[in-house]
């Protein structure tokens, strides 16, 4: 008999966000080995907080996914901005989430974060189902909406959901992170024993999507930026990313017309960094709607340099943003602005150059530098690296190994 999974989260395809790629992408290859995987998730609604074409609100629907069983259960859906409305989206996706999940047999259950009232909904139906349950973290609640000026850590909230984000670390069978800082983490100030913890971070999985060059040729003619060197920006536009310190660098210093910037995706953050651009008449900016997988590769490839960024914060340091692996599969060179593990990944492997986070001087220094990584001619080999040695379908045969074992 199939071993059955329920895993619950709150992002899943058709949305394009990290976090829906991740799980998707896991849940694939776990299913394809054999095992039975049931999805719980939402309608698809990120980042706009509008539902997708050919989808409602529903109390409940049950659709195939590529041979996983996806279960999709009524949420309040809302923009990604604004604290309190967000808080009521994930919380009634939890509690929805939780109920629904009682009616389907598992004999194991992985609930994934950023938002970890997901993990909340995975702990209490390990309690009724009286099965084991795995804790995948991708991100440090509470500590990264903090990070973010969304909730002040002397508040009693904070307190609260630190309370919460612990006995959830302690309550779990097993905990998967995707960086050494979150171990590092979880070790040091939550008491958690090692080998509970395993590491599996993000990667490349080559799902075959090419690029389609009459499409690029149109895109650089009606950007008006042929001949031009074109840098990328492709994900959420939110509070976390710090856009608008880069368009204060390109208006403040003036960076030159060889240059466009390409911010792809939606956000809290958009509509103030489009009031930006037009009111400093930035000419060498242009800002585009999120779009499906298969449409995005043609921006990736049309692209000199992809550009990943964050504000300056120390909670930062500990992640390693799944854009890079996407881009370095394409061979773009990373125009990186995030301290810690992601800068060190990028310098170990000669992939791209690093600025300091919200220094304008030693951005704009990166960026009159990194061109010549794409004439470097162990650039490519060095991409190659990369992919291999985070190739997603073994990080995910090994994370399954992890918590089957």
């Amino acid at each position: 008999m199939k071993k059955k999974i329920l895993f619950i989260t709150d992002n899943f395809p058709p949305e394009v966000n990290a976090p829906a790629t991740r799980t998707y992408e896991h849940c694939l290859i776990w299913s394809n080995r054999g095992y039975d995987i049931t999805v719980i998730t939402c309608v698809p609604n990120f980042p706009k907080g509008k539902i997708f074409d050919g989808y409602k609100n529903k109390f409940l629907q049950i659709e195939n996914h590529n041979g996983i069983k996806v279960v999709r259960v009524w949420s309040f859906i809302s923009s990604n901005e604004g604290f309190f409305k967000r808080t009521l989206d994930y919380i009634s996706f939890g509690i929805m989430s939780f109920f629904i999940g009682l009616f389907f047999k598992t004999d194991l259950i992985v609930a994934t974060s950023p938002q970890f009232f997901s993990a909340v909904s995975g702990s209490i139906l390990s309690f009724f189902k009286r099965k084991k349950w795995i804790m995948e973290v991708r991100d440090l609640w509470p500590n990264s909406i903090s990070a973010v000026g969304a909730i002040n850590e002397n508040s009693i909230l904070f307190s609260f959901l630190k309370y919460i984000e612990n006995r959830l670390y302690h309550s779990a069978s097993k905990i998967i992170v995707v960086t050494d800082s979150f171990k590092e983490y979880l070790i040091k100030y939550h008491k958690i024993a090692n080998n509970k913890i395993g590491i599996f971070k993000n990667g490349y999985l080559d799902n075959s999507l090419k690029p389609n060059e009459n499409i690029i040729s149109d895109i650089k003619e009606n950007l008006n930026c042929k001949n031009k060197i074109i840098i990328s920006y492709i994900g959420t536009i939110g509070l976390a990313h710090g856009l608008r310190f880069i368009l204060e660098t390109i208006n403040e210093l003036k960076i030159n017309s060889n240059y466009h910037f390409l911010f792809i995706g939606e956000g809290a953050q958009k509509k103030e960094l489009l009031q930006y651009t037009m009111k400093h008449s930035l000419k060498n900016v242009s800002f585009i709607n999120s779009m499906s997988k298969s449409e995005i590769i043609n921006y990736i490839y049309l692209s000199d340099i992809s550009l990943v960024n964050l504000i300056k914060s120390d909670e930062f340091k500990n992640v390693i943003p799944s854009k890079i692996f996407e881009n370095i599969a394409a061979y773009k060179p990373i125009l990186l602005g995030v301290d810690g593990e992601a800068k060190q990944l990028i310098e170990k492997y000669n992939i791209g150059i690093a600025f300091e986070p919200e220094n304008k001087i030693s951005f704009f220094n990166a960026l009159e530098n990194i061109t010549y990584l794409q004439n470097d001619i162990d650039f490519k080999n060095n991409c190659d690296l990369v992919i291999n040695d985070f190739n997603r379908e073994i990080i995910a045969q090994k994370m399954l190994e992890f918590i089957i074992n």
